[in-house]
Formats: C-alpha cells, sequence, structure tokens
C-alpha cells in the first residue's frame, strides 16, 4: 500500500461561469479561473483541519490555461490563497485531462519521500471563455498532432473509432450499440440530478426521452445531433469550468482519523499516443494495466470495489472502463448497464456523483474532483447520492485519448 492518505476535499461548483452579451456576443468572466483555484485550495485546507501554514507544498494539474486563458506559470497562483503559503514550492503538472490525478500522484510521491508532510493537490480549468470551435481546437491539442489533430480529428472522432472498434469485435448491431451507450449517459443524469455542484441537474434520465431528442423538429433539427457517428451530443461531456483540491499526510501519522482516507493502491499506465499505433480499438489496455497495478498494491480485486468514479468523457469510454476495472467481462459491460446494473442499488455502483456526463469536465480539474467526491463517500460525507456501501472506492481517470490510464483504490478509514 501507498504511505499517503487523503484528510480533506473540496470541489466547487461546475459550471459555465460566464455572461455572453446577445448584441456584441461579447463574453464576460463571471467565475474566474483564479477564484475557483483559490475557492478549492481554501476550501480543502478548511475540510483537513489545517492552517494554510501546515501545508508544506501545492501540485497543481491543468491541462492548456495558456489557450484557454491566456496564463501560463499556474502553479504560482497558489500563493494568493493564503499569505502563509507564500516561499512554498509549487509545481504545475499536465496530462490532459489526467492532469490533476497526475498532481494527486506526485503528491502521493512526495508524501512517501518523507521530505513533506502535509501535501495540497489542486485540478482547475476554465474554458467556457472560448467558443467551441476554439475549445475542440485547444482539446486537439492533447491528441497525436501530426496524426491526428493536424488532419481535422476531434475527441469525438477519436472516441467514435473505439465505439466503432468496440462494435465491429463484439458484433453488436447499431440499435444494440444506441441503447448501451445512452442507458450510461441516462443513468449519469440521474446520478447527477442529486449532486447540488454537477454542471447539468436536468438531463434525460431514460433511454426514451434520450431518443425523443433524437426526432427532428419542423426544421429538420434534433437536440441530440450526431457529433461523430455513432456518438451523438448525449454520448458527449460538458465544457465545463470548475476545481477540485484535496490534502495528502502521511498514513502513520493520520492512521484512526476518522476523515483520513488511505490511499491504497495506485496504476499510472501509458498508450501510445497516436490510435494508429495501437494493437486494438477495442479495449483500454493500458487501462487494463492501470487497474492490475492498482489492485495488486492494494491488495484487492474487482469484486471488493464498493463504487466506482470512471472516466465518461464520451459514453463508450464509460463502457470500456467498467470492463477494464473488472467490474464487467469484456464485451459484457453495455448489455450490463442495459440489464440494469451499476446503479445506486447494485452491488457495485458507478458514477454516483453524475459523472464527466452530469457533473461536468472541467479537464484539468476532472482528476482531482473524482478523488475529492470518492473522498466524500468513503468518509460518510456523500455530495449527492450516497454509495449503498463505502469501505472500497476506485477512481479511473484518463488523458487524452485513453493514453494517460490512472487508477486509485481507496479504503475507507477503519
Amino acid at each position: 500500500m501507498s504511505k499517503a492518505s487523503i484528510i480533506g476535499a473540496y470541489n466547487t461548483e461546475f459550471g459555465a461561469f460566464v455572461k455572453k452579451d446577445k448584441a456584441s456576443g461579447l463574453i464576460t468572466d463571471t467565475r474566474t479561473y483564479y477564484d475557483l483555484l483559490i475557492e478549492a485550495g481554501r476550501g480543502a485546507i478548511r475540510d483537513a483541519g489545517l492552517d494554510a501554514a501546515d501545508i508544506d507544498a501545492i501540485y497543481v494539474g491543468s491541462c492548456s490555461p495558456a489557450s484557454f486563458i491566456n496564463q501560463e506559470h499556474v502553479a504560482p497562483l497558489a500563493a494568493e490563497i493564503d499569505p502563509a503559503l507564500r516561499f512554498k514550492p509549487m509545481t504545475r503538472c499536465e496530462c490532459a485531462c489526467a492532469s490533476s490525478s497526475v498532481a494527486f500522484y506526485d503528491g502521493v510521491y512526495a508524501i512517501e519521500s518523507g521530505r513533506f508532510r502535509n501535501v495540497l493537490v489542486i485540478g482547475v480549468e476554465k474554458m467556457n471563455l472560448l467558443p467551441t470551435p476554439q475549445v475542440t481546437h485547444v482539446l486537439a491539442c492533447c491528441s497525436h498532432w501530426p496524426s491526428e489533430g493536424s488532419k481535422g480529428w476531434s475527441f469525438p472522432m477519436l472516441f467514435a473509432a473505439y465505439a466503432k472498434g468496440y462494435q465491429k469485435h463484439y458484433g453488436i448491431a447499431d440499435a444494440e450499440l444506441e441503447r448501451m451507450l445512452w442507458t450510461s449517459a441516462a443513468l449519469c443524469y440521474r446520478n447527477g440530478a442529486e449532486n447540488p455542484l454537477a454542471h447539468v441537474k436536468n438531463g434525460p434520465a431514460t433511454v426514451e426521452e434520450i431518443m425523443k431528442l433524437n426526432e427532428p423538429d419542423a426544421k429538420g433539427k434534433c437536440k441530440n445531433m450526431m457529433i461523430a457517428p455513432p456518438l451523438r451530443l448525449h454520448d458527449c461531456s460538458l465544457v465545463t469550468d470548475g476545481a477540485a483540491a484535496l490534502v495528502l499526510a502521511p498514513t502513520e501519522r493520520v492512521a484512526g482519523a476518522k476523515r483520513a482516507v488511505q490511499v491504497a493502491g495506485i496504476g499510472h499506465s501509458i498508450e501510445r499516443l497516436p490510435e494508429n499505433a495501437r494493437p486494438n480499438m477495442h479495449e483500454l489496455m493500458a487501462g487494463k494495466d492501470a487497474a492490475a497495478k492498482a489492485y495488486k498494491e492494494a491488495g484487492i480485486s474487482a469484486a471488493d470495489i464498493d463504487f466506482a468514479e470512471v472516466h465518461d468523457c464520451f459514453t463508450i469510454n464509460m463502457i470500456l472502463s467498467t470492463e477494464a476495472l473488472g467490474l464487467s467481462r469484456d464485451g459484457r459491460a453495455g448489455y450490463d448497464y442495459v440489464d440494469g446494473r451499476f446503479t445506486r442499488d447494485d452491488r457495485v455502483a458507478v458514477n454516483l456523483s453524475g459523472g464527466l456526463k452530469s457533473k461536468g469536465h472541467p479537464v484539468g480539474a476532472t482528476g482531482a474532483s473524482m478523488h475529492a467526491l470518492a473522498y466524500k463517500q468513503l468518509i460518510g460525507e456523500p455530495i449527492g447520492v450516497a454509495a449503498k456501501k463505502a469501505d472500497v472506492g476506485v477512481v479511473f481517470n484518463v488523458g487524452g485519448s485513453a493514453v494517460t490510464n490512472c487508477v486509485t483504490v481507496l479504503k475507507a478509514p477503519k
């Protein structure tokens, strides 16, 4: 097991924190990147019962602030959380949508080194100041630019390739695949409706509701438009602003504390960046490797998991992630969702937070948010839907087109 534990966490509200003037088209920032980072950092320190002076180092996960808000060198912004943080070491981590999970792991390593006693990890992103085409371009820079981004491949297209590969490999009919994808989306919408921090709280809660959105209106347009076949709008996560933060401490120092959750195991595995360099497109091979590493370190198997937060940037990845974690057999996760598994009442629940689909996906903040909300489940302070049982939780966060794979096993206080 690792030698680090989480002792506090905070998640800001997620949403589109901008105001657009209809006449001029001018976009005004209503909650800035700086506001979100400071709010999350202060909240986590307070939740840990510490003073800012007790923090020894800070790791900030952020994907592309230079492109989103014209700000590089973002780690030192954490000094604005409190004057006592001035002169502390601060480091930024970037791994696309897994930026703050990698920051979290660097925090774990820092604690394990013995150099630091309390580490603050922050994930933050502000995406909505840019129009959608520019957001698409910024995110495309997280793909393999020579073979993907420069050729016009967007992330919906990259994950659509996984959907097509999965469908072909397992011989799934179009209608069957659609029901699988929309069942997983509806599950997240239902859970997100009860998360007060979620970006979307009123999404379509059933497959039938999503299917109605496919019907064209009088002008021939549908609300659930095709984005990258077979993926439609409601297969895709949101463009979101938000931040989350956690405080880490040595397990030996906080052992027995009622709000100390052990980082029982971590698995960090990298897939080749170009999709055309991978041997197949029907499974998350590096995700499976990351899960195996995390389970081995934690001394558990998939059968021990009570709930999981998985990276549903697109509905197909929710299905692939469920299989990578061993919660379903290969080729069966979609059918399992359709059969009603992984709800709040099942033996193992998935995305009680609403997932990226409903909670939102501020890319650099997503990993920290997944860990923060899992932490809250494990200490009996759930935000939104409560897990039926919360002894062992798993977080599976990915960066890029399932390139950076981060699996964390967390165990509740004994």
